[in-house]
């Protein structure tokens, strides 16, 4: 598949998109692009944002019922993944309530950074190819890195660290965009085969790479 066109970079700030499946190390990745003068803009923090939200709790009630609240009245995320996932209904109903507020969100932070010139923003967005039309953030990205981890390490990292059930990665996995895909449109594809540390200093090596060119 062909890749979009990449915006032309103006300004001081140059926006990079990372891409790759879910407990790939995006987020490992996203933190060591940006480095400390840089700003990431991660969807997931601003999702649990939304939800926290006071007004966002009656609408997700109505929708779901009063078992998606947890004991302190919150929103309960593991309860709402239960409920959504596998099902398109209601997994549709819930990113209309969600969606338009989290990108809301997103595009706020993204001009705030452009405003403060900051050298490099970048976008760690799961579903930044798939909601693309709707948010517009692919569109603006000058590079596009991909974060190439398998799907054995991925089950393992999630399972270990998010208490996920096994499977449960392809499982929400098969609601989005196919990997091989996403790999396709990147710029950069860094293999994650080993440690953190490893990754991290893959990315400062090929951060170095392009700045000689």
């Amino acid at each position: 598949m062909s890749g979009p066109a990449r915006a032309p970079q103006r300004g001081p700030t140059r926006i990079f998109g990372v891409l790759g499946g879910i407990a790939s190390g995006k987020s490992v990745v996203a933190r060591r692009l940006a480095g400390p003068s840089g700003v990431v803009i991660d969807a997931d923090a601003e999702a649990r944002a939304v939800l926290a939200s006071a007004e966002l709790r009656p609408e997700l009630v109505q929708a779901f019922g009063p078992a998606v609240l947890g004991p302190d009245g919150r929103p309960d995320r593991t309860a709402l993944a239960a409920r959504v996932f596998g099902d398109e209904r209601a997994r549709a109903r819930l990113e209309a309530l969600t969606h338009p507020r989290i990108r809301a969100r997103m595009s706020a932070a993204l001009e705030e950074a452009l405003a403060r010139g900051v050298p490099r923003v970048v976008l760690d967005v799961p579903l930044l190819v798939e909601n693309a039309a709707q948010h517009g953030l692919l569109a603006r990205c000058h590079e596009l890195w991909f974060v190439d981890a398998s799907s054995e390490s991925r089950e393992a990292r999630a399972q270990a660290t998010r208490g996920w059930k096994a499977g449960e990665v392809e499982r929400r996995e098969r609601a989005q965009r196919p990997l091989d895909e996403k790999r396709m449109l990147a710029d950069v594809v860094l293999p994650n085969t080993g440690t953190l540390a490893e990754l991290e200093a893959a990315v400062d090596r090929v951060l170095a790479e392009r700045a000689s060119r």
